[in-house]
């Protein structure tokens, strides 16, 4: 909180003084377009807080406009699969195309990651996401746009398949949480959840039920209950399926966990590209209220959880836990020091679940099915489901829910059809940019917590990414760093000064400029991220480019020693 020993007239931002401030911004943008200083001012002044602390919060986020923008604003995603998909040659052809319009009139830039990965490459006009964009079309609707006609985004998810995890079969009847509130064994839902093995299913894997006893146990006045559905590492889109497909499994999950832990109230963050998914969670939200399975008094049982959605104003760093928690305090959303954690000090410091969509989801179909039910899915030694999304050099990209134990090759080839016809798979990225990048040779690797750790890597979120002959990995491990340096919140050092280092250093490693010195300094950079960085962005910062040397070995080399990129893809003029 700020404060001034040295001037007792001046403002103090008391605890709380934030609170509700991204929609007190989010309206004023939606008058002027942009936040104007006099209405920074104003917000201030109502608040009690200093103008700094306003401007501090509003300059955070991509979502506010300090300035008036263009008219016309698109951003083009150049992230890991809609790079693979070609988001490169799109970014340059809209470049050229408009290069003579006014600055007024229209404003281009690459962005993070949409959540469109299954539907690469994809672009947002005026914060409007199209997915699937050809140069033509992308280029009709920013005419469109142009002339004052807003296009509309294009839902594609439709009816989804048969899930295994639904145990109501699409009909939203909320009978765990009846039957809970009818004998309220809390303790024993908790030995449910141990016994299944579920695990926070984000990336941390946390256990679950071992979390949530432990916000039970806390002794509080106030507890929450958080949904962090901010998925917004490339290639992670399962959440996104999920909210669409089995918003009932979420919401009750979320309550469920409310009358357990002893928390009245519960936030969905979202983030701002899933319009889709925010409407459908906030229509289920509300007939959850009109037939009081949300509110004061739920299903005549006397208990009370309320539940809300809070929309993102942007940045992949939101979907740290902690730096979700500043963000939900209205604050920068910078991660915190921990310990402390959430479960003891989370929101307003008070103990705090906080577990991603999938992780409800599941909670609700294992108290629905059993522990048993979940832990007799699995192969290979592994156990339970998963959901994973396939995207990158495929043919059929999108989100499947598989048993655990699934090899990585029966994901890619039988699940996601493949590689493109005449090419063969060179590596994959079994978790996003976090995970670093695997060789083909590890294939029959099986969707397995320990068998990929123990290979190097991460199940994590399951956001398989794959690449195919003509992909170039020293390129693709500098697309995941300059990601990261992208994202940085900057709050300490070895990140925001050792994410641009890397972005320098790989630059000039596809430009064929290459020390003697940089494997050592490459080494001991890595060393300094993973050990002195507060949050795990920094800490796997490194990871896409190690993995690269570890495995991709001869293709370094190719580049550093010979100037030669197999794949054609570097030594090119702009690819800094």
């Amino acid at each position: 909180m700020t404060t001034n020993s040295t001037s007792a007239a001046a403002p103090q931002a008391a605890e709380r003084k934030t609170e509700g401030i991204f929609g007190e911004l989010k309206h004023i943008q939606r008058i002027y377009g942009y936040l104007p200083a006099s209405q920074i001012k104003q917000v201030a002044e109502r608040r009690g807080i200093y103008v700094r602390d306003v401007h501090a919060v509003a300059s955070f986020y991509p979502h506010f406009h300090l300035k008036k923008p263009a008219r016309v604003n698109v951003k083009v995603c150049t992230d890991m699969t809609c790079h693979l998909r070609g988001s490169g040659t799109l970014y340059e052809s809209l470049r050229q195309r408009f290069r003579n319009a006014a600055d007024i009139d229209f404003s281009l830039r690459s962005a993070s990651c949409f959540g469109r990965c299954d539907r690469a490459p994809a672009i947002a006009v005026n914060d409007v996401c199209f997915d699937g964009v050809t140069e033509t079309s992308a280029a009709q609707v920013i005419d469109q746009t142009l002339l004052g006609i807003q296009p509309a985004a294009v839902a594609h998810e439709g009816e989804g398949p048969k899930l295994l995890t639904d145990p109501y079969d699409g009909k939203r009847t909320y009978d765990v949480l009846q039957r809970l509130l009818a004998e309220p064994k809390w303790e024993e839902a908790i030995g449910v959840l141990r016994e299944s093995g579920l695990r926070g299913m984000g990336g941390a894997g946390f256990p679950t039920g071992m979390k949530w006893e432990a916000v039970r146990d806390a002794d509080s006045d106030e507890k929450f209950i958080i949904c962090n559905a901010d998925e917004s590492e490339p290639g992670t889109i399962k959440d996104r399926f999920i909210m669409w497909h089995l918003p009932h499994l979420v919401i009750e999950g979320m309550i469920i966990a409310g009358l357990i832990t002893g928390a009245k109230k519960g936030i969905i963050y979202i983030r701002h590209e899933y319009a889709e998914q925010e409407h459908i969670l906030q229509k289920e939200i509300e007939r959850c209220y009109q037939k009081k399975i949300l509110g004061e008094n739920i299903l005549v049982s006397g208990l009370r959880f309320e539940l809300s959605i809070f929309v993102s104003p942007g940045g992949y760093i939101c979907g740290e836990e902690t730096a979700l928690l500043e963000a939900l305090e209205g604050k920068r959303a910078e991660p915190r020091n921990k310990p402390p954690f959430p479960v003891m000090h989370g929101l307003w410091n008070k103990p705090t679940v906080i577990n991603n969509v999938e992780t409800f989801a599941f909670a609700t179909a294992i108290l629905a099915k059993g522990a048993q039910w979940f832990k007799s899915h699995g192969k290979n030694g592994a156990f339970g489901l998963k959901f994973v999304g396939v995207s990158g050099d495929v043919e059929r990209p999108g989100v499947f829910e598989v048993p655990m134990g699934t090899t990585y090759a029966e994901l890619i080839n039988d699940h996601a059809g493949g590689p493109p016809v005449g090419k063969k798979v060179i590596g994959f990225a079994p978790s996003g940019p976090s995970s670093g990048y695997l060789p083909a040779s590890m294939l029959d690797l099986p969707l397995d917590w320990n068998a990929v750790a123990k290979a190097g890597s991460m199940v994590g979120s399951g956001a398989i990414v794959v690449c195919a002959e003509g992909a170039c990995m020293l390129d693709m491990a500098l697309n995941a760093v300059r990601f990261y340096r992208n994202e940085s919140c900057g709050k300490c050092v070895p990140c925001r000064v050792g994410s641009q280092k890397l972005v320098d250093m790989l630059t000039e490693w596809t430009q064929g400029k290459f020390k003697e010195s940089d494997l050592a300094l490459l080494d001991d950079l890595s060393h300094t991220l993973r050990q002195t960085s507060i949050c795990g962005l920094g800490q796997i910062l490194p990871a896409p480019i190690q993995s690269v040397i570890k495995h991709f070995r001869p293709e370094i080399d190719e580049h550093i020693l010979h100037r030669r990129c197999a794949a054609g893809v570097c030594f090119k003029t702009g690819n800094a």
